[in-house]
């Protein structure tokens, strides 16, 4: 009896422990995310556009022959780069050389026509004043004689069409370029004005042609009517433009034509700048490039990197971390783009901590642990302070 006592004693002791011990374990709190954030930069810059082009030639000739024959050489190795007046083919002479024999000839005979007759005319008029002829006589000689210097000049006519036949036997550069392959080959008949025989662009100087989009184009007109900037007519209006495998756009233009309408079906103008190329030859017609077109003067612009931009439904934002360390959700309105840097026109204000990696991470509200980041600002920017603020720490070395 008293085992059984003590038993019962014993489990009301461990139901009284376990009843002690039924509280819930408190969760511990999440660590706030580590978020990259930097100030925006400062730059004196000048605003701009950026389109895509094709590069296309100035000058584009294709050359044909200019009389019918068959071809006898090519002068040329494809691609070859010519200067005007090169001779590139010849066409068998033998043909029109002969012709342009006969031809002189012709004019021989109708000069020593000419010359007799003239003498007869000199004659008839001395006979008509002596009365020694009469007027029908007169009449007839003079006819004669001025057929026979109608004659010479048919003659002359013809000589000098076929002098120039036989010199167009010559196929000549029209223009200095680069040549295309050739398109005929020796032995082959070619015809006058028909047959083309290669093809020329030139290359020391190259056009760029781009498409202004109508809400680029509205904006500029603005500007130009507010005085801001100045039109291609008042002023030269520049382009930079890089290949697709260059950077920093090396190569700098300048606006030489705008088409004279809107194309309806694209909403866009026809614009074209002239770029040097000088040897060794970097562009060539067909080319695919970026174009970019100053708008506005100098000046400072706050900019951040365009890695801390998102995109909410077409309107850019960044993330904002403020002085409680919480996330802000900050509209924005953009500008263009500059080593990597993307200029904000609205929407930020100097001195303020935007978010640079981690966005994903990060909602609004949301508490974050901000890390600065020392990286490569652009050439000449300045990180501003704001009025009553210290900039911002460095990272600790090591």
């Amino acid at each position: 009896m008293a085992k059984l006592l003590n038993l019962s004693i014993l489990g009301l002791a461990a139901v009284a422990i376990v009843g002690c011990n039924d509280d819930k374990p408190v969760a511990k709190k999440a660590a706030p995310p580590i978020v990259t954030v930097a100030q925006p930069v400062e730059k004196e810059i000048v605003e701009h556009e950026e389109f895509t082009g094709r590069t296309d030639a100035v000058l584009t000739v294709d050359v044909r022959a200019r009389v019918t024959g068959y071809l006898e050489k090519v002068l040329f190795n494809d691609g070859d780069e010519v200067k005007e007046g090169d001779l590139l083919f010849q066409i068998d002479p033998r043909q029109y050389e002969a012709d342009l024999a006969r031809n002189e000839a012709t004019v021989a005979q109708a000069e020593a026509h000419n010359k007799r007759l003239e003498a007869d005319y000199q004659r008839a008029v001395k006979l008509l004043a002596r009365g020694g002829i009469g007027r029908e006589e007169y009449d007839k000689i003079t006819g004669d004689h001025n057929e026979a210097e109608a004659a010479v000049g048919i003659a002359k006519a013809a000589r000098d069409m076929a002098k120039l036949n036989a010199e167009w036997t010559k196929v000549i550069a029209p223009i200095s370029g680069r040549l295309s392959r050739r398109m005929v080959d020796p032995g082959n008949l070619v015809k006058a004005d028909d047959t083309i025989m290669t093809n020329i662009v030139s290359q020391d100087t190259m056009y760029v042609y781009f498409d202004i989009d109508e809400r680029t184009l509205l904006r500029l007109r603005r500007l130009i009517r507010e005085g801001k900037i100045k039109s291609r007519q008042d002023a030269e209006v520049p382009i930079l433009v890089e290949l697709a495998d260059e950077a920093g756009y090396p190569h700098r233009g300048l606006i030489n034509f705008s088409d004279n309408k809107i194309d309806p079906s694209t909403g866009t103008l026809r614009v074209r700048g002239s770029i040097a190329n000088p040897k060794p030859r970097v562009l060539s017609p067909g080319l695919f490039v970026r174009v970019q077109l100053p708008i506005g003067t100098p000046h400072r612009a706050l900019m951040v990197p365009e890695q801390a931009l998102g995109t909410d439904q077409g309107r850019k934002f960044v993330y904002v971390v403020n002085d409680q360390k919480k996330v802000v959700y900050r509209p924005v309105k953009v500008g263009g783009l500059e080593e990597g840097y993307r200029v904000v026109v609205d929407g930020l204000k100097t001195g303020e901590r935007v978010v640079l990696n981690g966005i994903q991470r990060v909602k609004p509200g949301i508490e974050v642990n901000p890390k600065p980041l020392e990286s490569a600002k652009p050439e000449g920017a300045t990180v501003p302070v704001a009025k009553g603020a210290s900039p911002a720490p460095r990272p600790a070395s090591g």
